[in-house]
């Protein structure tokens, strides 16, 4: 899907931008819980500014004029939640990847609200917006310091009673090994690790029993991984889901391309207006985001977060270079981004 060009009026002029269909929200950051004002701002303003990791200097322009819907990705959207009815009063669908970890006790997600809390959270979004708006993420899995196999099953079982009845799918992912993410996660412990593929294989077994147990059933779903668990009804996530995008814009003619085609079309006077999965014709193939890794099945959209502005400090994090670089680049990060 090529992106649509366009142009945006900014305190330095008319200024060529991109206007994507998707705009994602971030894989880079925690907007949500931390960007949320910024975020509306420029929802009203009409356009953002985003700006490559790896070269400050190079920016883009990022209009929202033919943004048809946002996903979302948090680990605690608690401030963005009274923003929603007026982003959807603009017209603009959405759904959010809520990661839900338990690793309190470990320390490497040093700065999240107690797990009971976050899964209060979890409940009151989805009964806001509905369940098919809110995919759990248990990501990434880590085995080591005290972290076994079994315990992280005890963990997802725990976590899957409460929010069940709250989504539809489960999303998790295995850590990928990065220096950044072993130097994080060693700083705490050096016992941690990833799973090897006999471990991953038995915690994916182990998962689909658990999924069992669970009062209401759940897609299963690994993101970026290798290991092909179709055989045990696990599919590759597609976190920029097609057919979901399709499933909240059924009368978009580009998703209707890329995704799949409707059988019906559903009305949008209120957020929790879906048609269900038996109402929508899936099809096997879609666009895939050549922005992404090799793995990634997402379907196209535009990232708009920065690398260094989330304050979680999960030691696992790959966005952020330090403590530090993240402190020194909160200071200013939303007021100079608003200026451009």
């Amino acid at each position: 899907m090529k992106r649509p060009e366009t142009f945006v009026d900014t305190p330095s002029g008319r200024q060529a931008a991109i206007a994507p269909l998707v705009i994602s929200a971030s894989r880079a950051t925690d907007i949500p819980a931390f960007h949320a004002e910024w975020f509306m701002n420029r929802l009203k303003a009409g356009y953002c500014v985003w700006e490559n990791p790896f070269n400050t200097h190079q920016r883009q322009y990022v209009s929202f004029e033919k943004c048809r819907a946002f996903v979302f990705w948090s680990k605690n959207p608690v401030a963005l939640i009274p923003c929603l009815p007026r982003v959807s009063e603009r017209g603009y669908q959405f759904y959010f990847q809520y990661t839900l970890n338990d690793y309190a006790e470990t320390g490497i997600e040093p700065c999240l609200p107690r797990l009971a809390q976050r899964i209060e959270l979890f409940k009151r979004l989805s009964e806001k917006i509905g369940r098919h708006r809110v995919i759990w993420r248990f990501d990434p899995v880590i085995l080591g310091g005290g972290l076994t196999v079994e315990n992280t099953l005890d963990r997802l079982y725990a976590i899957g009673r409460e929010i069940a009845p709250y989504t539809e799918k489960l999303v998790f992912s295995f850590v990928d090994w990065y220096k950044k993410t072993e130097r994080g996660l060693g700083k705490i412990d050096k016992s941690f690790r990833a799973p090897s593929n006999d471990e991953m294989l038995a915690l994916a077994k182990g998962l689909v029993e658990v999924e069992r147990a669970l009062p209401s059933r759940l897609k299963l779903a690994t993101c970026a991984e290798t290991l092909d668990l179709d055989a045990l009804g696990i599919a590759h996530n597609k976190c920029i889901d097609p057919d979901l995008l399709l499933r909240l814009c059924p009368d978009c003619a580009e998703f209707q391309k890329t995704a799949s085609k409707p059988t019906r079309t559903a009305s949008q006077g209120s957020l929790l207006d879906i048609p269900s999965l038996s109402q929508v014709q899936l099809v096997t193939k879609s666009a895939k985001d050549n922005g992404q890794r090799n793995l990634c099945g997402c379907a196209p959209s535009k990232d708009i977060g920065t690398y260094n502005t989330c304050l979680h400090f999960c030691a696992y994090c790959y966005a952020n270079q330090s403590q530090n670089a993240v402190l020194s680049r909160m200071q200013t990060v939303d007021q100079y981004r608003e200026k451009l």
